[in-house]
């Protein structure tokens, strides 16, 4: 009785390797898997690299947390969690507005990435009330299919087109980012 090979296809390690190609010498940064909570630490006196945690060892999470970096500008990159707040799942409708409204480019971003990898994009609103119901997510959506769209006929940020890049190489896609289609009824 043989032995099923695993599923490398969507391993978050297969990220970490790209995210290290790409930005470990030019960026000092490093991708790393295994946190409870996903979290970016500045270099400083204690710590050699900047440190990119996503969480457990979620592609998806990877996939988030390399969306928010590749944004991040110098100043952010110097601050702990690129200097954003986090409000736990319960916000009001105008803290969950302002989430939204910073979640809407990683979020875009995300969504190229997991295009290019051939992995499933799941829009994240993060916010679930009392009775485990969710936003209303609609407005969010339109926004963050707008932003792909702007930012196929804009152009990524340098640091998100070298990772497009490595990515469409390491997963073998011939994926051009203007030949992408981003349609609202896509997210979920």
């Amino acid at each position: 009785m043989g032995s099923a090979l695993p599923d490398i296809t969507f391993d978050a390690a297969r990220l970490e390797a790209v995210f290290e190609r790409c930005f470990a010498a030019s960026e000092n940064t490093r991708l790393i898997g295994g946190a409870d909570e996903p979290v970016y630490l500045p270099a400083g006196p204690d710590r050699l690299t900047h440190e990119l945690y996503y969480r457990e060892d979620f592609f998806a999470s990877a996939l988030h947390e390399i969306a928010h970096w590749c944004i991040a500008g110098p100043a952010r990159r110097q601050q702990v969690d690129f200097g954003y707040w986090y409000a736990p799942e319960g916000r009001s409708s105008e803290q969950q507005t302002a989430f939204e409204s910073v979640e809407i480019k990683p979020q875009a971003l995300e969504w190229i990435f997991s295009r290019v990898c051939t992995y499933r994009f799941r829009l994240s609103a993060d916010n679930f009330g009392a009775d485990g119901s969710a936003p209303d997510t609609s407005a969010f959506a339109a926004a963050v299919t707008a932003q792909a769209r702007r930012y196929q006929s804009e152009g990524l940020p340098p640091r998100a087109q070298a990772f497009f890049m490595a990515l469409a190489g390491e997963f073998g896609s011939a994926a051009q980012l203007r030949a992408l289609v981003f349609e609202r009824g896509m997210l979920s």
